[in-house]
This record gives structure tokens, sequence and C-alpha cells, in this order.
């Protein structure tokens, strides 16, 4: 394998088996990053955060450690009804500022333009992913379409090029297969520097019926790969880190906390192990 390969989970407040009881809120992400090199920021995907908070985090990390960071929810689509373009380019303006800290810190290593499984390939939503990424252009930007329509054929090959058109990072999900109500696993590199991986498990029953009562997230990602599965990955990701620059793999399989486990051993199956993290302090685990 050619690129380098990094491996974390989404967000590091909720992995109870990382941190002893001692440990408080505030120095999670300083132990967490003696563990992984990398984690995805979803806190931002509900607020746009003060630039204190990421001064913080840049100093509660080692030099070479990366953030992944989810744009607001209003950017992706995800809260429903027209908004006013300078409203939308406030928002963007707002945002990019807030992350000013990652960037001066060379830790930012991908804004996470997460669409929503409404987000179906027409030409609107096509000229909106090409603004958003020009938006940013000196940003990397990683793209996650969740609604089928962009990778049934025809029309997968044509959004591959798009993305390598507008020089945007394709986001490869691992996935239930239930048919419209998900997107395939489609291993394929649009952008030399980055290539970005997301496991969300494999929880077909719970994906897009959780049950009356259920909250739709703690059963969507409530799953644990097992070996084979994440072996299944193994010809995938060194084929990816052939045609980028570095490979990075999250897992959101978080809600029975098995995201940390599965991804430690993701990193023993790749022998992707980690430089650079913070000291651990073994005599809290």
């Amino acid at each position: 394998m050619s690129g380098k390969i990094s491996i974390g989970v989404c967000g590091w407040g909720d992995h109870h088996d990382l941190y002893a009881s001692s440990v408080k809120p505030r120095e999670k992400l300083s132990v967490y990053a003696s563990h992984f090199p990398i984690v995805e920021l979803d806190s931002s995907f509900y607020a746009i955060l003060p630039q204190k908070n990421y001064e913080t985090w840049v100093q509660d990390t080692p030099k070479q450690f990366g953030f992944i960071v989810k744009p607001h929810q209003a950017m992706t689509g995800h809260q429903r009804g027209t908004e006013e373009k300078q409203s939308r380019l406030d928002m963007f303006r707002r945002f990019e500022e807030s992350i000013q800290p990652l960037v001066a810190a060379a830790k930012l290593k991908a804004i996470l333009f997460q669409f929503p499984p409404w987000f179906e390939l027409k030409k609107e939503n096509v000229n909106y992913v090409q603004w958003c990424v020009q938006t940013y252009a000196r940003y990397p930007i990683a793209v996650e379409f969740r609604h089928r329509s962009w990778f049934e054929e025809p029309y997968r090959q044509k959004t591959l090029s798009f993305l390598r058109m507008i020089g945007a990072i394709h986001v490869v999900c691992d996935e239930p297969q239930v048919g419209t109500g998900c997107v395939p696993i489609v291993p394929e590199v649009t952008s030399p520097r980055l290539s970005l991986v997301r496991f969300h498990g494999r929880n077909t029953a719970g994906w897009r019926d959780p049950g009356p009562g259920q909250n739709w997230r703690d059963v969507r990602y409530l799953y644990k790969y097992s070996e084979e599965e994440l072996l299944e990955w193994r010809p995938r990701i060194e084929q990816l880190a052939q045609n980028a620059e570095e490979v990075c793999i999250l897992f959101n399989n978080n809600s029975g906390g098995d995201a940390v486990s599965n991804a430690k051993q993701m990193i023993e199956l790749l022998g992707a192990y980690p430089e650079g993290l913070n000291p651990r302090q073994m005599e809290l685990f």
C-alpha cells in the first residue's frame, strides 16, 4: 500500500470503554487522542461552534491529529424549507470562521457534507453540491450521498466523474443493503489527496424501521462487525490506498458501544498502527 491509513470513530464523548471513571468530560479528547489519530466532529452539525472550542481541541490533540468536521445541518439540507440565498451565504461564512483554529493548526482533514436521505439525484441538487465545493474551494470537501439514485445505473460513473471534476472526496459507505433505503458500496477514489470510508453497521432489521417508540439513531447504528466482515474490506482499502495519499476510516456503529472495538480490530487487521499519539496514561487503563 502506498497511501497512509488512519482509523478512528465518530465523536469522542460516548465511547465509555476508552475512559476510566476518573476521566472528566473535558479530558476525554486528550485521552481519545492517545488511542486514535483522527475523529469525526458531529456537534458542529447542530450548532455553529465558537472558535474557542476548536482552539481547546487543537491544544488537546497532538500535532498529527486530524478532524473530519460536519457543517451545520442547514448547509446540507437537513432543515427542510427554503432559505434566502443571503442567509445561506451567511451560514457558510460563519461556519468557515468557526473552524479557522483547525485550519491554522493544519488539523482539518476534511469538511464532510453528508446530504440527507431525500437528497436525490436531480439538477438542482447537482448544482448545489458543486456550489458547496466551489464555495469552500480552499478546503478538502468530502461528499456523502444517502439517496441511492446517485449510484444507480447509468448514473454511478457519472456521479464519480462529477465528484472528480469538482475536486470532491467521495465518501465510501458500509451499511445494510436494504433496497432503496441505502447506498451501495462504491470503493472509488475521486480525489488523490484523501479517501474517506465510513462504517455505519449492518443492522438490516433496524435500518429503515426502528420499531414503535424507538429512537431511529439508537437502533440504526446498533451493530458489531465480525472479523470476517472487516476482512472483506482489506482488499478494498488496499486498493483505495493505492490511489489516494491517505485513507481515513471512521466507525459510526456505536449505539451498543462497538465502534471503538471494531476500529481497534481494523487497525490490527490492516497493520495501520498510528504514530504521534498523545502519551497514554497507562495507570488509567
